[in-house]
């Protein structure tokens, strides 16, 4: 899994969310002769601050090496708002559908603290791309 356990200004010890994901490429899903590729990522969300908290909603935009970009907001992930309390951790699996071999995803979560804050989580930037295809 990439790990995203970078330190973002600002953000405090109380309300620390550490992002793991681990993209995909799912070729049986996928139609290359019609610009159909299909990836999964499945993402490891852990509390690593000292507060629970509750993940209220996404915002994704994916991109293809086209430039077309795709944005995605919805409540919970994958029909779910996973409460996490302090060290406790939630993985989940879902899926992007791109026109091209190699592309970009990023975005963030907004999660509710027990205290009654409202903070984002960022997600940085991964590749979604077939095999082989970067070095």
């Amino acid at each position: 899994m990439q790990n995203f356990s970078k330190k973002i200004p600002g953000m405090s010890e109380k309300n620390k969310i550490l992002v793991e994901v681990q993209p995909r490429y799912i070729k049986e899903q996928s139609k290359p002769n019609e610009h159909k590729y299909a990836f999964t990522y499945t993402i490891k969300i852990t509390n690593i601050g000292n507060t629970a908290a509750q993940l209220l909603s996404r915002h994704w935009l994916i991109t293809d090496s086209n430039g077309k970009v795709e944005e995605v907001r919805g409540e919970g992930v994958i029909g779910k708002k996973p409460y996490l309390q302090p060290g406790e951790a939630f993985t989940y699996t879902s899926g992007a559908l791109i026109a091209t071999s190699v592309g970009v995803m990023e975005g963030k979560y907004t999660m509710l603290s027990d205290s009654g804050e409202n903070f984002d989580t960022p997600i940085p930037q991964f590749t979604l791309s077939i095999p082989r295809t970067l070095h």
